[in-house]
């Protein structure tokens, strides 16, 4: 049953998240081309920034064509938590451009070499665009991995934003140093996002209790509706990077009839809907 209610807006999502990957694929391999041409290792950290941003979006496609799969009598929960291995395997692909990116800064600082600012500006102001039309693309749908999407294509466009201004500076001045400084800021960018990222997503690989939930507020909805006189084995954990599952057993007051029994356990997965619980497994006995 819960399946289905959350099955349609991912279903309505996919195209869009389909343009936003093609869009950024494309200026992604352009960035890289002109960064490589040019020599200009703003435009190639921002490069990696945008590819971080490709996979996320394939992630997020792939959340949902993965949870829209069937459970199997191998794979009784379904196929979701592949996004969250997915996740980790985007992390430490970043984690590698930053390096990367990390020596290469400072064998510029050492040696300094010339760029175009021109080109830096014009392909980083594509970025702007690029990025703009992808936050938009999201702007108008609540659901958590939609707002999510939106939020960082909208901090995206002002990186691209700051290399733009960058290449302004180096056209303007003819300082070489500039363009290292730029990519070490956009290097910290991508660092502080997939530090957050990484940490996120091992805690959900470890089965811990998903960011935004709080356990406590749970368990007080569960015990506020009458005739539950306690609950214990209470455990929350993530299914996918979208939806969240939770087993509990509860402790009814005595003589309450089975129709109230299954009422109140209706009441319990009506309740912890509301902290972002989709799927439910409850085990009762009377005090």
């Amino acid at each position: 049953m819960h399946n289905h209610s959350h099955s349609a807006p991912q279903h309505n999502m996919g195209p869009r998240f389909l343009a936003g990957i093609v869009l950024n694929f494309v200026f992604v391999v352009v960035e890289f081309g002109y960064g490589i041409k040019i020599n200009s290792l703003s435009l190639l950290a921002d490069a990696w920034h945008n590819l971080g941003d490709v996979a996320g979006l394939i992630i997020s496609l792939f959340a949902f064509k993965m949870a829209a799969k069937q459970p199997t009598k191998e794979y009784t929960y379904g196929f979701s938590k592949a996004t969250i291995l997915a996740s980790l395997a985007n992390c430490v692909l970043l984690f590698i451009a930053i390096s990367s990116m990390g020596h290469e800064a400072y064998t510029r600082f050492i040696d300094p070499q010339p760029t175009s600012g021109s080109v830096v500006s014009w392909v980083a102001g594509v970025g702007v665009i690029i990025n703009t039309a992808t936050a938009l693309l999201f702007m108008s749908n609540n659901e958590l991995n939609s707002r999510a999407a939106y939020l960082h294509m909208a901090a995206d466009a002002g990186v691209s934003l700051a290399v733009l201004i960058g290449g302004l500076l180096i056209s303007y001045t003819g300082v070489a140093m500039i363009d290292p400084i730029l990519g070490i800021l956009v290097c910290m960018v991508i660092l502080v996002g997939t530090l957050n990222l990484f940490r996120q997503s091992l805690r959900l690989s470890l089965d811990g209790v998903p960011e935004g939930i709080d356990i406590a507020l749970v368990e007080s909805r569960i015990l506020s509706i009458p005739g539950v006189s306690a609950v214990d084995h209470l455990h929350i954990w993530a299914l996918s990077t979208t939806r969240n599952a939770m087993t509990a057993h509860l402790m009814l007051e005595n003589k309450l009839s089975a129709e109230d029994q299954e009422a109140i356990k209706e009441r319990v997965r009506h309740e912890i809907e509301h902290e972002n619980v989709h799927h439910c497994i409850l085990e009762t006995s009377s005090v």
